[in-house]
């Protein structure tokens, strides 16, 4: 869940929702799900519809100063209880200074929403300390890989639709930590799921969004695990028939982060209990298996020089120390690397 201290993505969210509302919101980081998704409910929920074209404002940062936002907050509603006004793209604001006189004593029939993407401003600057005292500030932090797929789950849970682990692991690796686009894709999977369906499934995803069930990094990397070489070789045969949709670049980075994982859990000194493993690896428990196995597989001093084979063939990908070797012909090379 996203979370700052002092406040969250759901208290803003419930407050918002019992209309207990802040005359100035201040929305900022570098994922921006939690920032729309706030800034749309203030946009979209507190005004009536016949309230709205004359009390609801949308600014964009690159076309309007500071200034010009102040000027906007103090006037007062035209027949409603609130004027809302939506600053979206306000990282593009560069004089913020005249800002902290408003926040002294904002108006209160004004509801003013700043969404600043993609980063945050100088906290040391003394109009962000004292919007940090009299503002909702609220921080939307980018998920760490790890954190994506219980992500997933809560986000289903919510509507009352489970997820296989396979599925998960699936969207992950295909989409990335990209909230908004996991979001819009599980949309549409609860959209076009059969009607007495509660499950998201492999072969749903593979239907709805053409990620094959079959030959993914996920079912590569379990190939490797086992040392299934005819496996292997039929994935890998399959992305280079398939390269924009699964990159040479994208599929060294999901192995390079599992064996670099490897090599770590060689090394952990309690492997027996698997949610110490899983905190200590920062994955699900459920895949502490996967470690398990590949540890019996493959030495630390073979996950050693697997992590460096790794790392030459994004290299070579990328056109460092290599003549244009294709790169389905370099997947195969790592490949039997890793394996012989």
């Amino acid at each position: 869940m996203a979370k700052q201290t002092g406040i969250s993505y759901e208290q803003i969210m419930s407050d918002l929702r019992r209309k207990a509302y802040s005359p100035v919101y201040f929305l900022m980081g570098e994922e921006p799900y939690y920032i729309e998704q706030i800034s749309e409910f203030i946009e979209d929920k507190i005004l009536d519809e016949s309230e709205r074209d004359f009390n609801l404002s949308v600014l964009y940062g690159k076309d309007v100063t500071i200034d010009a936002v102040i000027n906007s907050a103090k006037r007062y509603p035209m027949m409603a209880e609130y004027q809302v006004i939506v600053v979206k793209e306000a990282q593009m604001i560069k004089d913020w200074d005249n800002l902290a006189f408003y926040i002294e004593k904002p108006l209160t029939s004004t509801i003013l929403c700043f969404c600043y993407k993609y980063g945050k401003p100088d906290g040391r600057k003394k109009v962000f300390q004292e919007l940090n005292k009299k503002a909702i500030v609220f921080e939307s932090k980018k998920l760490y890989d790890y954190q994506v797929g219980p992500w997933i789950h809560d986000y289903l849970a919510q509507k009352q639709v489970r997820i296989s682990e396979k599925a998960v692991v699936m969207l992950t690796e295909f989409l990335g930590t990209d909230l908004s686009k996991i979001a819009n894709e599980l949309d549409k999977l609860l959209i076009t799921k059969p009607a007495n369906t509660h499950q998201i499934t492999p072969e749903l995803i593979e239907k709805n969004i053409g990620i094959s069930k079959d030959f993914n990094v996920f079912e590569l990397q379990d190939a490797l695990i086992k040392r299934d070489t005819l496996k292997a070789n039929r994935i890998i045969r399959y992305f280079g028939d398939n390269k924009n949709a699964n990159p040479i670049q994208m599929v060294s980075s999901v192995l390079f982060s599992f064996f670099s994982n490897l090599m770590l859990y060689h090394y952990l000194p309690d492997k027996k209990n698997e949610y110490s493993v899983a905190s200590d690896l920062k994955i699900p428990p459920y895949f502490v298996k996967n470690y398990a196995q590949a540890a019996n597989s493959f030495n630390a001093w073979k996950t050693m020089h697997i992590i460096s084979h790794i790392r030459e063939t994004d290299a070579r990908s990328k056109g460092v120390d290599d003549t244009g070797t294709d790169n389905a012909d370099l997947l195969k090379e790592l490949v039997f690397k890793i394996l012989h």
